[in-house]
């Protein structure tokens, strides 16, 4: 019988499979006999009004871009790149002068809050006086969205605040066709992250839609047309868009191979299954994406913190309407990160630890990039990260 979401329940997890050690390029296995260890936990997946109030609103971020700004120096840059449906400002910072570029980007889901502190924490060390500071600066330019979606963020919903009819008073051609398969009628919202496509230059016709979860989507929301529009104009700068990193919460009650604790942050760089199903992307690097998932997950591994608890987000996607699917046909190596725990399942609970975990991963990729060893990585290590599995409940 499936237990209460609110019961203290009795979970069993087999403890065995591989362990990563973090030496770059190096795989060392640690296998034992299974040992079923008990976790007695009540994981506080319950749903309801949540407090958000220790999290940032849109007002608090400009606030604190500015500030973040004013003590870099002018280090640090900010700009309005876009503004949401309501009119809300969608701000980037960009700070370095390396000749690879990381984009950054949080919130596109609403109601996934813990991203933006740790993109803040981010900006603040990149831009002091410190020696590790310069050296990443020299090497990378990193360039970030701390809120995308700042409409579905004061609102506390996975969604954006667009309507059906919005969309169709910007795309006439669109009257007569059906409602994407997106659009939340009750929230009256966007899922803006199946708004992504490998053409940056699209333009929506009615026989695209409704679409699906295997299908691109269509750039109709002012969301993914200024994620679009930041990460066309990085393209043209650079070449390519090295990595492109998505800041995610997932639900709190998972687990992972292995684990006799809960997953407290899941990654992956896999969101296509066959990219010549979607046209010629030739720039396509499946082996450029797991090297920054192992770099990721070599930063956290330290003894069994809270933050080593790092599990592979499931493989079975296939999701180019997302902008980690289509930016990954263009050539960029892509990371997820999934943290535990949504602010209507979750709320506040260990926020600290939960946002200084995203922040440190992001530093796994700079870092790696910054001292030359993120491309002498096996990409074969990402397959030993230890999968993410759901509890056994009983």
């Amino acid at each position: 019988m499936a237990a209460s979401p609110t019961r203290r329940v009795k979970r069993s997890v087999a403890v065995a499979a591989a362990l990563l050690i973090g030496a770059p390029g190096a795989v060392v296995a640690l296998t034992g006999p299974a040992v079923a260890q008990p976790l007695e936990s009540h994981c506080g997946n319950e749903t309801g009004n949540k407090s958000v109030q220790g999290f940032i609103s849109h007002e608090e971020l400009r606030r604190s871009l500015r500030q973040i700004e004013h003590t870099s120096n002018g280090k640090v840059r900010v700009d309005v790149a876009g503004h949401s449906n309501h009119g809300r400002e969608i701000w980037t910072a960009r700070v370095g002068e390396g000749d690879r570029v990381v984009l950054i980007q949080s919130q596109i889901h609403g109601n996934e809050m813990h991203g933006t502190a740790a993109v803040l924490d981010a900006l603040r060390t990149l831009g002091n006086n410190s020696k590790r500071s310069e050296e990443i600066r020299k090497a990378v330019t990193v360039v970030a969205i701390p809120k995308l979606n700042p409409d579905g963020s004061e609102l506390d919903t996975r969604q954006n605040a667009r309507t059906w009819a919005d969309v169709v008073a910007d795309f006439p051609q669109l009257a007569d066709a059906r409602t994407a398969w997106n659009y939340n009628t009750r929230v009256g919202g966007f899922d803006v992250n199946r708004d992504f496509n490998p053409n940056l230059d699209y333009v929506p016709s009615p026989g695209d839609f409704p679409g699906n979860s295997a299908s691109v989507g269509w750039y109709i929301t002012p969301e993914a047309q200024t994620a679009r529009d930041v990460y066309r104009s990085l393209e043209r700068e650079f070449g390519t868009v090295d990595v492109f990193a998505d800041l995610h919460n997932q639900a709190a009650c998972y687990t992972g191979v292995g684990m006799d604790d809960y997953t407290t942050l899941s990654i992956s760089g896999r969101f296509i299954t066959d990219p010549a199903q979607h046209g010629n992307w030739p720039k396509f690097d499946y082996d450029a994406s797991r090297r920054v998932n192992v770099a990721v997950y070599d930063a956290l591994q330290s003894g069994n913190s809270p933050q080593s608890k790092v599990t592979l987000y499931p493989q079975n996607t296939n999701l180019p309407g997302t902008a980690l699917g289509s930016f990954a046909l263009r050539g960029s190596a892509t990371i997820l990160f999934e943290t535990r725990g949504q602010t209507q399942s979750w709320g506040q609970k260990q926020h600290g630890m939960l946002t200084k975990q995203v922040e440190d991963g992001l530093f796994g990729i700079v870092d790696s990039i910054t001292d030359g060893t993120l491309d002498n990585i096996d990409p074969a290590r990402y397959d030993l990260i230890p999968a993410r599995m759901n509890v056994p409940r009983s």
